[in-house]
């Protein structure tokens, strides 16, 4: 690989990072009126002042701020993690029971008490981050006790893996479902990919033999569980014992998944244990490639059976595939996955970058139409997805640019 090559990719990272994705975000993020940060804008920059403030948003939020801090020293990053992590502690910390709360409304009062694992991992992931920028010992301890909480009332001790969602007082839900486009089920991909995220950058500030065990127990799910050894796709949705209850899949999961699999590996410093994660990981990176990836560059959504069935192209999967791809290049030495990725950014440059209004589009069609109905911010659309990517990809490229 001639380095002209990776220093390009790398600069045109840099630049969508600090010309479009940061300014976007700096911008338009806070909320002045009521606090914290808008809850909703849609894709033409209106914002609703009256759209709840969900926590996944708001972690993601918290994360973000955090890692481009520890990335480059500027005093906006932080003080707006620091809002982040305030607004958090003050609107969603359940004083009576612990845990974090999935949502509130626009003034910050309870909406949803729920405390959906998913979102419970967000948060570990997002202090975790806010330790590492700031060694602030209340965040280490607040991840620690959302840590033993996810331990004490999800982990399912018969069967492995984590239930999907508790109550307010943490008995087991009824509706377990993340969103109303999820099956309900005892257990999900998404949930214990996030959750395995999370107990990953845990164990880089608390490096307990109990986070330990856990995530190395998470390693071993996906092995067994969650990836299908003959499609190399994972399993979406589960029942308790982990019979797969679906049939489709998703291939921005399947190579977010492959990538993140690794560091997980990687932290816990077991040299058997990465070996075969890595092998793993170039296998499911293959699949993506070669059922997932458009000729354009752009990455479908959703499979099955060896069949694409959703050819739209969101946003989070175009990012996912970048380092995915990146990564798998880094651990095989093929051209081809190194092109893949370059070819994912540039289709990201092309389709997914919104030239008019700033930041990147919810989805576009497989001809490249955006959808102009999807919101720019919500609860789901953050600058996590994209800010990681360009984090990840500047640092994989620089490290591909000294020869490693």
């Amino acid at each position: 690989m001639h380095r002209e090559d990776i220093e390009t990719f790398r600069r045109r990272v840099h630049d969508e990072l600090h010309g479009d994705i940061i300014p976007f975000w700096l911008t338009h993020a806070v909320d002045g009126e009521q606090g914290g940060f808008i809850g909703q804008m849609a894709n033409d920059l209106t914002v609703d002042p009256t759209a709840a403030k969900g926590l996944i948003l708001n972690a993601r939020l918290l994360w973000t701020f955090a890692a481009l801090s520890r990335f480059e020293a500027d005093a906006r990053y932080l003080e707006l993690a620091r809002r982040a992590y305030d607004y958090l502690d003050e609107h969603f910390w359940d004083d009576r029971f612990g845990g974090v709360y999935w949502r509130v409304d626009h003034s910050g009062r309870l909406a949803d008490d729920k405390k959906k694992i998913y979102g419970q991992a967000f948060y570990i992931y997002a202090l975790a981050e806010y330790y590492l920028a700031t060694g602030e010992a209340a965040a280490l301890q607040r991840a620690r006790a959302l840590f033993e909480l996810i331990e004490q009332h999800s982990c399912d001790n018969a069967h492995g893996g984590y239930f999907e969602t508790c109550n307010r007082d943490w008995t087991l839900a009824e509706d377990a479902r993340l969103s109303d486009k999820d099956m309900n089920e005892k257990k999900s991909m998404n949930n214990h990919l996030h959750v395995l995220e999370s107990y990953t950058n845990l164990y880089r500030i608390w490096r307990h033999a109990a986070v330990e065990r856990k995530l190395a127990g998470l390693i071993d799910i996906f092995e067994q569980h969650i990836v299908d050894a003959d499609t190399l796709h994972f399993g979406a949705f589960f029942d308790e014992t982990w019979t797969c209850k679906s049939d489709t899949y998703t291939f921005g999961h399947d190579i977010e998944g492959s990538w993140l699999l690794c560091e997980a590996a990687e932290v816990l410093g077991q040299a058997q244990r990465a070996a075969a994660v890595k092998d793993l990981a170039v296998k499911i990176a293959e699949a993506a490639l070669e059922q997932g990836l458009d000729d354009d560059g752009g990455l479908f959504y959703e499979g099955k059976a060896g069949r694409v069935i959703d050819t739209n192209k969101e946003w989070w999967p175009q990012a996912e595939a970048v380092v995915g791809f990146l990564n798998a290049y880094q651990l095989s030495g093929r051209r081809s996955f190194f092109e893949a990725a370059r070819q994912c950014w540039e289709f990201i440059e092309c389709r997914i970058v919104d030239r008019r209004h700033g930041e990147w589009f919810w989805r576009v069609a497989r001809d490249g139409t955006p959808d102009p109905h999807e919101p720019k911010v919500s609860e789901w659309k953050s600058p996590y997805h994209n800010t990681r990517t360009c984090l990840e990809t500047m640092r994989r490229l620089t490290t591909l640019g000294k020869g490693g």
